[in-house]
């Protein structure tokens, strides 16, 4: 009985030691499967908006159209849908993908020239701090971006990691 509190005093110790250990082991399982995950996920909208456009279903058709008007919307729309369908393809595909991505953040960085464009239909009574549902909708797009750049930076470090691996020693 007199070693009662000694083992009382180990069980929480014990506990938080396997605490830990199933945080590490959860850590580890979320950190391969990020960014799998997040190119995954990136695809699969990209397909699906481009798709849209291809289809000539997408609600924002008009927007595109009247934010480049020197291109027929016709023409443009669909074909701006043609090469999200091939950048959500390559995201799915994994290879080449700072090329990928540079592609993806490029097509995206051109999504703010509605912010330029069409300035009334952003922006709240010409205040650029007050979005509307469609500036809102542009504007996301910095986190899009955002998840470009860590997709394009961890693959490229990755890519370095296994080039200095297989250089002569």
């Amino acid at each position: 009985m007199n070693d009662l509190p000694e083992r009382a005093l180990r069980r929480p110790e014990a506990a938080a030691s396997s605490i830990r250990k199933r945080l590490l082991t959860t850590s580890t399982v979320l950190s391969r499967a990020s960014l799998p995950l997040l190119r995954i996920s990136l695809g699969f909208v990209f397909v699906w908006f481009g798709a849209l456009k291809l289809t000539d279903s997408t609600p924002i058709a008009d927007l595109i159209a009247e934010t480049v008007p020197i291109l027929p919307g016709s023409w443009f729309v669909p074909a701006l849908g043609g090469f999200e369908v091939l950048l959500g393809v390559a995201l799915f595909v994994g290879r080449r993908m700072g090329v990928v991505t540079a592609l993806m953040v490029a097509h995206l960085g051109g999504t703010f020239m509605v912010l330029v464009m069409q300035p009334e239909i952003v922006f709240q009574r010409d205040n650029p701090l007050l979005l509307t549902m469609t500036g809102e909708f542009v504007v996301k797009n910095v986190v899009l971006i955002a998840a470009g750049i860590v997709l394009a930076s961890s693959y490229l470090d990755r890519a370095q990691a296994e080039a200095a691996a297989n250089q002569p020693q």
